[in-house]
């Protein structure tokens, strides 16, 4: 029997290595802007809710709690617009890379099937219907797709790696034609709490959606809004059809969310302080880094929301991670995400305070010449 991992290609970080080497090498150690890993500290009354439930000794339920499901249909109707959401409308799940790397296989998907996301994405989905054996097809627009042996289209707005938003136009012609070719539309919104020069918007949104969730499934994370990447703490919003399918195939799966996991999001759902306190701080690792970046001649493209800054200086994007680290600063290479970002990298603003000053002032000096 042939690997499984004989159907993917090759660990794109792997890649990256040298270039770690050579960022760590500087003397004031390396600035590591190339993953968007979390930094900060976990907000305090996230950890005492996690506490609180960490005598746990029995098995959580994959649907989770009344008490989670009540905070997960109470912020899909308070931030994303959507209004009559119930419990059978949402679905906690174990991180939401977990998801997007097996939904294709969860969904029954396999050979003669095909999948669509972004040209310039994510490469997990790519992953997730190389594994389930479908074909993996990207797209410019979404709307020019063939529909023939379509059954998932992805959409990722705001997107990672570019940061670009779709309007609420562009995702009401999505959602359009999707419906009408029969389609599941599912949109990865994780990043939707983080728009900045944008205000994004959901595929569930009434305006977007029409006041009904029929073939829409929308991907939300707790990792980037508050600094959650360590607890796994995800979920789905969406076609109550869809998300009970799944829940069934979850079950049998032991697809659980940690009871004290549970309790954290609840926790953290009910709270909007903690995101608006680590909003800011983006911010201004934002603006600092994109001043310090422009400033050396960088071009910064889309970037309007999400937790990155697309930057060119129009050469291939493997000689712009190799001045950077030089510098001792590691970002990552744009065609980690498509041939299409050959000329990019993606650069992360989740580094601490110091490390980004540091970043900043070594950018002062501009890069050196190769």
């Amino acid at each position: 029997m042939p690997p499984v991992s004989a159907r993917l290609p090759v660990f794109p970080w792997d890649r990256l290595e040298p270039y770690k080497a050579t960022a760590a090498a500087h003397p004031d150690g390396i600035v590591d802007l190339s993953v968007g890993t979390p930094v900060d500290p976990v907000p305090e009354l996230i950890r005492a809710a996690l506490t609180d439930a960490a005598d746990s000794p029995g098995y959580p339920t994959v649907w989770g709690t009344a008490a989670l499901r009540d905070a997960l249909t109470g912020w899909v109707e308070r931030r994303l617009g959507a209004t009559g959401v119930d419990h059978t409308q949402v679905l906690p799940v174990v991180g939401s890379k977990e998801l997007v790397a097996s939904l294709p296989t969860q969904l029954g998907l396999g050979p003669g099937d095909r999948v669509a996301f972004p040209r310039l994405a994510y490469p997990t989905y790519e992953v997730g219907a190389r594994l389930a054996g479908a074909e993996p097809v990207p797209y410019d627009e979404p709307t020019e797709l063939d529909p023939a042996g379509l059954k998932v289209l992805w959409l990722n707005s705001p997107s990672n790696p570019t940061g670009r938003v779709m309007d609420k136009d562009e995702l009401r012609a999505a959602v359009a034609w999707a419906r009408e070719h029969g389609v599941l539309l599912v949109s990865d919104e994780c990043y939707l709490e983080l728009g900045w020069d944008a205000d994004p918007v959901s595929v569930l949104h009434p305006e977007v959606s029409g006041g009904s969730f029929e073939g829409l499934v929308a991907v939300h994370s707790l990792s980037k809004r508050s600094n959650l990447a360590g607890y796994r703490a995800a979920f789905l919003a969406g076609d109550a059809a869809v998300l009970g399918e799944l829940l069934q195939l979850r079950k049998h799966g032991g697809m659980m969310v940690p009871a004290p996991v549970q309790a954290a999001t609840v926790a953290a759902l009910g709270d909007d302080a903690h995101v608006a306190e680590q909003r800011e701080r983006y911010a201004r690792r934002r603006a600092e880094l994109r001043e310090a970046l422009e400033g050396c001649g960088f071009r910064i493209e889309h970037s309007e929301a999400s937790l990155y800054l697309w930057a060119t200086r129009d050469e291939p994007c493997w000689d712009t991670v190799g001045a950077l680290a030089e510098l001792g600063i590691l970002v990552a290479p744009g065609d980690f995400y498509g041939v299409a970002g050959e000329r990019n990298v993606r650069v992360a603003f989740t580094a601490t305070d110091e490390r980004v000053a540091a970043a900043v002032q070594r950018l002062g000096g501009g890069l050196p010449r190769r």
